[in-house]
């Protein structure tokens, strides 16, 4: 385990490989994020119109 560890440290596709990774984190943080927001908006917009109509 240690000498993967090693290999992919040194090796660049180790290095991009983890770049990668952190780029995956930030965009699935913005998504999660932005989807919570529209979510919440969208819910109580719907809610404002369903009021309205009855």
């Amino acid at each position: 385990m240690l000498k993967l560890m090693q290999r992919l440290w040194s090796e660049d596709s180790g290095q991009d490989i983890a770049e990668y990774a952190v780029m995956l984190a930030v965009i699935l943080v913005l998504v999660v994020g932005t989807v919570r927001l529209i979510g919440s908006n969208a819910n109580t917009v719907f809610s404002n119109v369903a009021s309205s109509i009855q």
